[in-house]
């Protein structure tokens, strides 16, 4: 595995924003999400202690190994245009398996308001 590939993200304030990873192992075939659950965590920082935190809507779909992560305009909008944010993407087994599948940082670009 070739775990966290890095995608840096730019968001319309207020859009939703949405895109599919497809994990693979090293040899290039399909990670099986059998088993899997997903995350998506939206962040002013890493560490423990960021001054915001949210998380973004995650789909796993385990007949086509993929996560549709979905950033809805709830959580968009709660995003400020000038602040730098930090993101990443995991799956958890449970208890005995967690991987960061993407990681990367968010611009804001404020919307157009007549």
């Amino acid at each position: 595995m070739a775990f966290p590939a890095t995608f840096n993200i730019s968001l319309y304030s207020g859009d939703t924003y949405e895109f599919v990873i497809r994990p693979k192992n090293s040899d290039g075939t399909d990670f099986s999400l059998t088993g899997f659950s997903s995350t998506m965590t939206i962040a002013t920082s890493r560490g423990a202690s960021p001054t915001f935190s949210t998380t973004a809507q995650t789909v796993v779909n385990t007949t086509l190994n993929t996560i549709t992560c979905t950033i809805l305009p709830g959580v968009n909008n709660s995003l400020t245009p000038g602040t730098n944010y930090v993101y990443d993407v995991q799956i958890s087994n449970g208890s005995t398996r967690v991987y960061t599948l993407l990681t990367g940082n968010i611009a804001i670009t404020e919307d157009v308001i007549p």
